[in-house]
């Protein structure tokens, strides 16, 4: 597997200044991919912006996993409804074009 547009675990612990349980705890509770190449660990980089976000409600406001879980599940669902309701305003927009 190619390692090009994956980061250390290790390095992002270090660069975030957390433990690597917690990245672990991460994974267990399906908020982030970990890929193993060989005997480490690594994370996409598409999924900084998620974890950066994932770490700041965690130690910053203090809220545990499961409630990090439910704000996730909440903020998916939040941006699928914008994109259903984005597609129903370009659907609505075509008829009144077409009156």
């Amino acid at each position: 597997m190619q390692t090009d547009e994956l980061i250390l675990a290790e390095e992002l612990c270090s660069y975030y200044k957390v433990e690597y349980s917690f990245i672990h705890d991460l994974k267990r509770f399906g908020l982030i991919e970990v890929s193993t190449v060989e005997t480490a660990d690594y994370i996409a980089y598409e999924q900084l912006q998620r974890i950066e976000q994932i770490i700041r409600l965690h130690y910053d406001l203090n809220i545990n996993l499961e409630g990090i879980d439910a704000i996730a599940h909440l903020l998916e669902r939040l941006k699928n409804m914008e994109s259903e309701i984005n597609n129903l305003k370009n659907r609505l927009k075509l008829y009144e074009d077409f009156q």
